[in-house]
């Protein structure tokens, strides 16, 4: 599947257009991750990012699905990358995440929903000028953007040879390189 093929995808099951922002990104943060880290083949990363929320309308209201019926709508389109498949059910924390992708989906996904209300609630609401001291001091604020999991994000900094700012920078990095697409800012 390439990535035009997941878009129509994810626009067939998600109505929601900043639903499929929030794929974007994590699909960003995700590819990041991987260069960081090392692998190979970052866009594998980048498309479990892309598609790890393709069930969500469908599972919200009964989360432990989460994942799994994006397992089952994916081998129906032919999709049978088992890693990609297994890191999207981990991400949903209904299994844990024991995979370095797993691991990474795990973070980068409440991590891209913390650095988006940054950015709208920063003075320019543009990603390119977001300042780390302004959202570790967020980061902090329990009620700034509570539905982004803290303790989610700062996994990272245990499955990983990270700092917190370190990991929040390198999602930030992946998602400046996709700001236009997530309406987020041009440089």
């Amino acid at each position: 599947m390439n990535r035009n093929e997941a878009l129509e995808l994810l626009s067939q099951h998600l109505p929601n257009k900043n639903l499929i922002k929030h794929s974007i990104a994590v699909e960003a943060g995700m590819r990041k991750m991987a260069e960081f880290i090392g692998e190979k083949d970052v866009e594998r990363w980048a498309m479990s990012g892309l598609l790890h929320d393709l069930d969500y309308e469908e599972t919200k209201d009964d989360f432990p699905k989460h994942g799994l019926v994006t397992g089952e709508i994916l081998r129906k389109e032919g999709f049978d990358d088992k890693e990609i498949l297994d890191a999207i059910v981990m991400h949903s924390g209904n299994i844990p995440a024991t995979t370095d992708m797993g691991k990474a989906l795990y973070a980068v996904d409440p991590t891209t929903g913390f650095i988006t209300a940054c950015v709208l609630m920063s003075p320019t609401k543009n990603i390119h000028f977001l300042d780390m001291g302004f959202m570790m001091k967020r980061f902090k604020e329990k009620r700034f953007a509570a539905g982004a999991n803290r303790e989610q994000i700062a996994s990272a900094t245990e499955n990983f040879p990270l700092s917190l700012e370190d990991f929040i920078t390198i999602v930030l990095e992946g998602m400046k390189e996709s700001s236009e697409e997530l309406g987020l800012g041009k440089l």
